[in-house]
């Protein structure tokens, strides 16, 4: 099988259906069987995976992986890519910010490469509507962190939409520290480690309505999981469950990924 394309999920049940429509309806039309998309419901109290298998007698290279527990995205997109079949694992968030269109250039400009992704900052790239300012100056902030901590030259680790050889990803996901706010770029930096090339090509991004991320709190869980993920490389790996009691009094869990 040449694709297989993960769509981590959580309660979205709204804003799911037309997402997977255009994907199932633009990936089976272009590659048939070689094509197959994998939704993975994650620690839902809505309908998002009702609402997928509803999908599965018109596409039948559609399957779901409904996983009560809290994996986060990072753990959904493990289970999806473990579970894939394509020479070629990818995923997409499930708001539909990234068009199929823009999904496949992914595919058709990989090349050689073991990894490539969407940046939504790159000359080129188009964001519609533009994000807030205070979107904007935390995505950049994180961005210099990134570079900083590990020296990823990327300008967008956090775009929904990243694709990945077979062999690369698979020892990748065997390697990850975390699957919480950081797993974007825990995942490029384990990439980097394997030796494996990472291109950044322009996307376009449509801003979706129906965020339950509040940038505030988001901003301060990022900071920690970047923190973390440093920690988890570092001689101090054995403080990070004290952090983590600390945070939670701080900032207490919200479900929000």
């Amino acid at each position: 099988m040449k694709l297989s394309i993960v769509i981590p999920a959580h309660n979205e049940e709204h804003r799911l259906p037309p997402m997977l429509e255009a994907y199932a309806a633009y990936f089976q039309e272009k590659y048939g069987k070689e094509a197959e998309l994998i939704v993975v419901p994650n620690f839902c109290d809505d309908r998002t995976a009702e609402v997928t298998c509803g999908f599965m007698d018109r596409f039948p290279r559609l399957r779901v992986l409904d996983d009560p527990g809290r994996v986060g995205k990072g753990g959904a997109v493990v289970l999806g890519a473990q579970a894939a079949d394509g020479d070629l694992i990818g995923f997409v968030d499930a708001d539909g910010a990234t068009s199929p269109v823009a999904f496949d250039e992914l595919v058709e400009k990989i090349s050689l490469d073991g990894c490539i992704i969407a940046s939504r900052w790159m000359k080129g790239s188009v964001m519609s509507p533009k994000q807030p300012v205070s979107r904007r100056i935390a995505s950049r902030c994180f961005n210099f962190l990134v570079r900083v901590f590990f020296g990823l030259r990327l300008t967008d680790t956090q775009c929904g939409a990243k694709l990945f050889r077979r062999e690369v990803i698979l020892p990748v996901i065997r390697n990850l520290g975390v699957t919480d706010w950081a797993f974007d770029v825990d995942m490029l930096f384990q990439t980097k480690r394997l030796g494996a090339s990472i291109r950044e090509i322009p996307t376009v991004w449509n801003d979706i309505a129906g965020s339950k991320i509040d940038v505030g709190r988001a901003s301060v869980q990022m900071l920690v999981a970047m923190v973390r993920l440093r920690m988890f490389y570092s001689s101090l790996r054995f403080m990070i469950p004290g952090l983590a009691k600390v945070v939670e009094r701080i900032v207490p869990h919200k479900r929000n990924r």
